[in-house]
């Protein structure tokens, strides 16, 4: 679970500053961004490579994302709560607005369905059981 979040901290970096490099950003986008980095920031302090991989987030995101994830991994970052909320408040944000790729994504009424799949590269076997009694 923990891998889960450091993932979901650095998809909200890199989505926060895609935003802001097109443009696309609102206040509420940029405030959360900024409260999301200086946090970052602050945890991986005296870490070169995970500052360096921070600064080259805005400008190289794909190269600067497996860094990254092992720096915010190495300083227990998906155990930090209000981390992993800032980066839930940020993602939050760009949906609304529809600055991602994937707004809205996952955001289903499943109530009664009797059979649902939900996500990207999910695996669903049904099996039929029939109530009746075998024909004699």
């Amino acid at each position: 679970m923990e891998q889960d979040h450091v993932s979901s901290i650095v998809d909200s970096l890199v989505n926060g500053a895609a935003a802001g490099a097109q443009n696309t950003a609102t206040d509420a986008i940029k405030d959360a961004y900024a409260a999301l980095k200086g946090l970052v920031r602050f945890r991986i302090a005296g870490r070169t490579a995970a500052e360096t991989a921070l600064a080259r987030c805005e400008e190289e995101p794909e190269q600067a994302r497996l860094t990254l994830e092992a720096e915010l991994a190495a300083v227990d970052a998906g155990n930090d709560t209000a981390m992993v909320q800032l980066a839930q408040q940020l993602r939050d944000e760009l949906d609304r607005a529809g600055a991602t790729s994937h707004a809205g994504k996952y955001k289903v009424d499943l109530r009664e369905s009797h059979h649902a799949q939900v996500g990207d590269g999910t695996i669903q076997i049904n099996t039929t059981v029939s109530t009746r009694p075998p024909a004699s």
